[in-house]
């Protein structure tokens, strides 16, 4: 079976086309603005054009962002880095009620972290506007002058290094690594490795502000690579991973952190990849996971380099979901970054993710797909009272469609015209929905490119979107907050079709049907082909859970029972909800720092994972019908 076309091969493809058909007439030109800026300033400062490219593909993809900062603090196509602009944060695991181990076994555990400091050699706004004869401002905000910083940062790093004037492009491996930021030789040789394979391959894209950009391919390149990773991380080679651990350690008062030691996949398989971000920077984050009192995750990636640092064996429990049954059959990668607050993840850090998740899905044998490499926004609260304190990372700002066309598993458009299931498939850089609350509470949102389509109640786009009865409990609709995830669908997510009233579609979601703009010249939902559920006949309704757990009968005397508490949701009769496969009824008793307690039970009950809102969830598989869609 062929593999998919990458979606950078097929614009390249286009853009090909496009150039062959140079010559006929009455052809509206593309913007190709930044393609000559890129190539002025190349000149300007004596930097081969490629791997200026090159070095702005790996940042920033060529994108202006809105002139808002990069997770790093970048601004930018080049990723101009302005700590003053930038600011603070705080972690994540601080904000909201959610438990991130989320075991009704243990109390909850609710850590405080400190506010998070920027590192301080993410500055390089002031020696580029120096070198450029102009202002951190104008390169903050002003995409041409950006490329001409970040082309005499790159010149003054090559002068640095003695090759001043080199038109031979493999001379500029040191200069393109000392532009990542890095510190570690490693994580640096990394992402100067990502630059080169890409002036090898090439790559053209239509940029997030309509600009045409290519980089032909240089296919004879044959730069240095970096030395591997230390044999004590579970990564791939193509990527720089250390290893920081995240303690196992006793704690007083019959306490312990910051994890379970576990045996998976043979205790347990792992069915699902959960994406965080860390909503504060590198520095603070490992200290955090460092902290035995604190929460756990497996792996942190570094924004401005992309490079991967493993805390916890994939073999054992990280405490990161919310959700224990989550926990206990996933692995967490937290990305160093923010949900909301303007910010943009660096191509850099989508690259060795990318990478890792691929490596990660081959090893475990988790399918690459939306149901399965899920974020933490789309993990389900665990009974009525811990829906709304769910974290709603990583935001609607994550390219979900890149992030897979990356790993070689494009989303969208395998189905047949009027399939009963689509999969959420927008143009990101031209879908920009009118967000609040990214910088404060009510205020809008800088709009820029997002993976989320939002949802009415009718298929109109005055119409009040859709109620959740475990985010609202009070009956009101949800709204377009930025952490509201109650009336919105994500790239990948796959849905069945409720009605279709000319341009607009609606689907089943959360028992109701939520209506969003489907226009034929610009789908922002394609066919598909899978499985749905539905009701069994003569069952007016069926409950809905936010995690699978056993029966009863199939706990042993020593493990408490959990009870299988529904979520304030039904699916009713008629309604059909697709369907990611059926699980085994499982809990990972694990409440003592020896592992010999530790035991796994597991059920004869069944349930169906299925996407039921913009979270997961689970019905009983005695409940529903397994039927196809197409």
């Amino acid at each position: 079976m062929s593999r998919p076309v990458p979606r950078t091969a097929a614009v390249a493809a286009a853009v090909a086309l496009l150039s062959g058909l140079a010559a006929a007439p009455a052809q509206a030109a593309p913007a190709e603005q930044r393609q000559r800026d890129f190539a002025a300033a190349a000149s300007e400062f004596g930097v081969p054009q490629n791997v200026l490219l090159g070095v702005s593909y790996l940042e920033s993809r060529w994108d202006a962002n809105a002139g808002t900062p990069s997770t790093a603090a970048g601004y930018g196509p080049m990723h101009l880095t302005d700590l003053r602009e930038a600011g603070v944060a705080t972690s994540h695991h601080d904000e909201g009620s959610e438990d991130p181990r989320g075991d009704d076994a243990r109390p909850a555990r609710h850590p405080e972290g400190e506010a998070a400091a920027p590192p301080p050699q993410l500055q390089t706004v002031d020696e580029a506007a120096r070198l450029a004869g102009t202002d951190a401002a104008t390169l903050r905000s002003d995409a041409r002058q950006n490329i001409r910083g970040g082309a005499a940062l790159l010149a003054k790093y090559q002068r640095d290094l003695g090759k001043a004037g080199s038109g031979n492009v493999q001379d500029w491996y040191d200069a393109v690594a000392r532009y990542s930021g890095s510190a570690e030789a490693g994580a640096a040789q990394a992402f100067a490795d990502e630059v080169f394979e890409t002036i090898k391959s090439g790559v053209a894209r239509t940029t997030d502000d309509g600009q045409q950009v290519s980089l032909a391919a240089t296919p004879d390149l044959a730069p240095p690579r970096h030395d591997g990773n230390p044999a004590d991380v579970e990564c791939p080679r193509s990527v720089a991973c250390e290893s920081v651990p995240a303690p196992y350690q006793e704690l007083p008062k019959d306490d312990y952190g910051n994890h379970d030691l576990a045996d998976r996949p043979k205790s347990q398989k792992i069915d699902h990849i959960v994406i965080h971000d860390t909503e504060g920077y590198w520095d603070n984050v490992l200290q955090l996971v460092q902290d035995p009192t604190y929460v756990s995750w497996h792996y942190s990636i570094r924004s401005n380099d992309g490079l991967i640092a493993q805390h916890v064996p994939t073999k054992d429990v990280a405490w990161h979901a919310g959700n224990w049954y989550v926990n206990a059959k996933s692995i967490g990668i937290e990305h160093e970054g923010f949900a909301a607050k303007g910010t943009w993840y660096t191509e850099a850090m989508y690259r060795t993710s990318a990478k890792l998740v691929r490596y990660l899905a081959h090893k475990y044998d988790i399918p690459l797909d939306r149901a399965h490499i899920i974020g933490h926004d789309n993990v389900p609260g665990t009974v009525p009272a811990t829906i709304k304190g769910m974290h709603w990372d990583p935001g609607p700002y994550w390219d979900w469609a890149h992030y897979f066309d990356l790993m070689g598993a494009p989303l969208g458009g395998f189905g047949l015209p009027g399939s009963s299931l689509v999969t959420i498939d927008p143009d990101f850089a031209k879908n920009q929905p009118a967000f609040t609350g990214c910088e404060k509470p009510g205020q809008p949102c800088t709009l820029r490119g997002s993976e989320a389509v939002v949802l009415h109640t009718e298929p109109s786009e005055t119409a009040p979107l859709l109620k959740d009865a475990g985010l609202h409990p009070d009956g009101s609709a949800s709204t377009m907050d930025v952490a509201d995830v109650g009336s919105r669908v994500a790239t990948g997510q796959q849905y069945a079709v409720a009605e279709v009233r000319g341009d607009w579609t609606a689907i089943w979601y959360l028992g109701q049907k939520g209506w969003f703009p489907n226009p034929r010249n610009a789908r922002v939902a394609k066919p598909a082909i899978g499985w749905v559920v539905t009701p069994k006949p003569g069952l007016a309704s069926v409950p809905v859970f936010g995690r699978a757990y056993p029966e009863p009968e199939a706990y042993p005397a020593n493990v408490p029972v959990q009870v299988i508490t529904p979520l304030p949701y039904t699916l009713l009769s008629g309604q059909k909800y697709s369907s990611a496969g059926t699980v085994g009824s499982e809990y990972y008793y694990a409440t003592t720092f020896d592992p010999a307690d530790h035991v796994v039970v597991r059920g004869k009950l069944k349930y169906v994972q299925i996407q039921f809102g913009h979270r997961i969830a689970f019905v009983k598989a005695d409940d529903v019908r397994i039927v196809p869609a197409f």
